[in-house]
């Protein structure tokens, strides 16, 4: 099986940075595609950042320019640092990776974290 474990999330005032972190632990021949989604109530969930294993990002509209996703291989993690962040940017912030789990297979699979809560708030 595969753990993902999600910290960093909490109450921070507008103008402010958050560091979300998510450490994956398991079953893991290989970790592909590492991101950040959020969902505000109400909301579809969205595209935060995303990194592949290869270094390449993408971001959503919204976060371009201030936020950054990294990921240290060595630990099985990903990091999304938030900066400037705005009353919009609340919401839960789930991780997701794309892990091969065994050398024998090709198969790739998407696994989620329970989620991490952000509020930008006065």
């Amino acid at each position: 099986q595969v753990q993902l474990v999600e910290s960093g999330g909490g109450l921070v005032q507008p103008g402010g940075s958050l560091r979300l972190s998510c450490a994956v632990s398991g079953t893991i021949f290989s970790i592909n595609a590492m991101g950040w989604y959020r969902q505000a109530p109400g909301k579809e969930r969205e595209l935060v950042a995303r990194i592949t294993s290869g270094g390449y990002t993408n971001y959503g509209d919204s976060v371009a320019g201030r936020f950054t996703i990294s990921r240290d291989n060595a630990k099985n993690t990903v990091y999304l640092q938030m900066t400037s962040l705005k009353p919009e940017d609340t919401a839960v912030y789930y991780c997701n990776v794309v892990i091969r789990q065994y050398r024998w297979s090709s198969v790739n699979s998407d696994y989620w974290g329970q989620g991490t809560q952000v509020i930008v708030s006065s």
